[in-house]
């Protein structure tokens, strides 16, 4: 079915066909009740962006950027809802998915009588779960621009910073279920991915917090993504922005590699 999307766009030979493969068994593998578990990620930061964004937004008024230009709340919190979705996105098929098909269902073992190798399995595994958070990215830019917070060309540049947010949470998320060893560890990754989303600039602005924890929230991944989806989502793009691309390439290269080398060691005993 990939091949069918993509059918003469782009060549895929060697290893690109193969995790292309990987991608194309995952979309062929579709049932009719995985569309409501997708449906499910996407409405939880929509229901956000009207709860709080809309509903409390309306009790708080507007915020003021670094810069000191004043937005709507509702502009403020949109774009970290945004970059919470591909997060959501990526994390949902690298972490339990991913970790039941390589620990419970050991489909990776089968695929390894074939060429493929296990660093093109985990960029299989990846491209797939960058679909999904696409999927998500661009519903939710179309809500942002049906509700006037961002504009149409601003939602276009915004595509691809939510992109490189997936493939880096995604690189983060495989790398992760290569060192867990029960699903009972699903527990620490659920509340580390809540307390993410609750303290990485979504709701409050990072200058609200005291100086040591300040730091603290300007380190993680996803305010880095919400910094750069925020940037180009405002018009307000600067050097920021350029840490937070190296900010999420270098977690995306060292994630995917310490994926593909747990793998290889897991799979090739």
């Amino acid at each position: 079915m990939l091949t069918m999307v993509l059918p003469k766009l782009v060549s895929f030979e060697g290893a690109g066909r193969r995790s292309a493969s990987v991608a194309e068994r995952n979309v062929t593998a579709l049932r009719s009740a995985y569309w409501v578990v997708m449906l499910g990620g996407f409405l939880e930061p929509v229901l956000y962006l009207f709860s709080i964004g809309v509903g409390v937004g309306a009790l708080i008024g507007d915020i003021e950027l670094p810069g000191g230009r004043l937005v709507t709340y509702t502009e403020f919190v949109a774009p970290a809802m945004l970059a919470s979705s591909a997060m959501s996105g990526a994390l949902s098929e690298t972490t339990f998915n991913f970790f039941g098909k390589m620990k419970f269902m050991r489909l990776y073992d089968g695929m390894l009588a074939t060429p493929i190798r296990p660093f093109e399995i985990a960029l299989g595994e990846l491209a797939w779960a960058m679909i999904r958070g696409n999927i998500y990215s661009v519903a939710f830019l179309a809500i942002m621009v049906a509700m006037d917070l961002t504009t149409p060309l601003r939602a276009l540049a915004a595509f691809p910073a939510t992109v490189l947010v997936g493939f880096a949470f995604g690189a983060l998320g495989m790398m992760t279920s290569t060192v867990i060893r029960s699903w009972q560890d699903f527990d620490l990754i659920g509340a580390g991915q809540f307390a993410l989303f609750l303290f990485s600039g979504t709701f409050v602005p990072a200058t609200g917090y005291p100086l040591v924890l300040r730091w603290l929230v300007e380190l993680s991944p996803l305010y880095r993504s919400v910094d750069l989806i925020r940037g180009i989502s405002l018009g307000s793009v600067g050097w920021p922005q350029l840490i937070d691309v190296l900010y999420l390439l270098a977690l995306f290269a060292v994630g995917l590699t310490i994926a593909g080398h747990r793998m290889t060691k897991l799979l090739c005993k």
